[in-house]
């Protein structure tokens, strides 16, 4: 049985296609990630230049046009008609410590502009080194940890605008 996707290109553009479609496509792999692909007697060459497995969006480029292409599937429909999102943007105005400790080193500022997994600061708790990471992508608000000083555990070290 065929499964089917809904493929949305350049947030605009959406298309429904099935496994079948994609199976019985004229495509040869020239290279990782690159792909020669005939349709109609007319050849494409295709890259792709960035994925996100798990958020199921991919940048491809064809015939050095770029694309951002977002995939969904039966079960992200149905997850979303039920009024949730999977991989819906994670909402954290803060970050605590996790554990008491020393702070070794903080890489941000008030105003900083930070991404997902972006550093924000190390933390020192029994004798191990604990990177703590931007949960999400944002805007410092405030800073309370300062380096050197010691911290308990659920103390707030840096705060989301």
């Amino acid at each position: 049985m065929s499964q089917k996707f809904n493929v949305k290109v350049n947030n605009s553009n959406t298309f429904e296609i099935d496994s079948d479609m994609v199976k019985n496509l004229d495509t040869i792999e020239t290279k990782q990630n690159s792909f020669h692909l005939l349709d109609n007697n007319k050849p494409y060459n295709i890259e792709i230049t960035e994925r996100h497995f798990n958020k199921k969006t991919y940048n491809v480029k064809v015939n050095n046009n770029n694309y951002s292409i977002k995939i969904e599937d039966d079960l992200d429909a149905l997850i979303k008609s039920m009024g949730f999102e999977v991989g819906a943007a994670k909402k954290v105005d803060y970050i605590k410590a996790p554990m008491p400790g020393l702070i070794l080193d903080i890489m941000v500022k008030v105003g900083d502009e930070v991404q997902e997994d972006t550093p924000l600061l190390i933390l020192e708790a029994m004798k191990m080194e604990n990177s703590i990471l931007s949960p999400r992508e944002g805007t410092i608000k405030s800073v309370s940890g300062i380096k050197g000083n010691t911290v308990d555990k659920g103390e707030l070290l840096i705060e989301f605008e």
